[in-house]
């Protein structure tokens, strides 16, 4: 069912320096901010060859990532996203074996435009994981 690795996600304090980090120092493919009022966040995709890092900043106060900014000043690692072949037949499998999906249960789109869930870390070892179709 897991599919590849799709993205890591690091909560920043100062995204724009963030990305100048990974663009600037270490070289890499950076893509411009993308608001997205719908998740509370603005992202940035840093593009590798075998991956993607998300960075995310909270938009609005009422961003789920704030609380985690709170917590973790310096920002940190947030999730981890696999690719899946089928959204729905997953989330049904991942349901029936007893793990929770975050929300109502049914896909939003994310930011690759792409249906996602979310499943509690508590259900995942302790690790926040996003399921993406691919």
């Amino acid at each position: 069912m897991i599919g590849r690795l799709n993205h890591v996600a690091i909560v920043v304090p100062d995204l724009a320096a963030a990305a100048e980090s990974y663009r600037g120092i270490l070289g890499a493919e950076v893509s411009e901010p993308l608001d997205m009022p719908e998740h509370g966040v603005t992202t940035v995709f840093v593009t590798l060859p075998n991956t993607k890092i998300e960075l995310l900043h909270p938009l609005g106060e009422g961003s789920p990532i704030r609380t985690f900014l709170e917590r973790h000043p310096s920002g940190g690692m947030h999730h981890l996203c696999y690719e899946v072949a089928d959204i729905y037949a997953a989330r049904d499998r991942l349901a029936e074996a007893g793990l929770r999906v975050l929300g109502d249960g049914e896909p939003r789109i994310g930011a690759h435009g792409k249906p996602v869930l979310f499943l509690h870390p508590k259900d995942m070892h302790g690790t926040l994981v996003e399921i993406e179709q691919a």
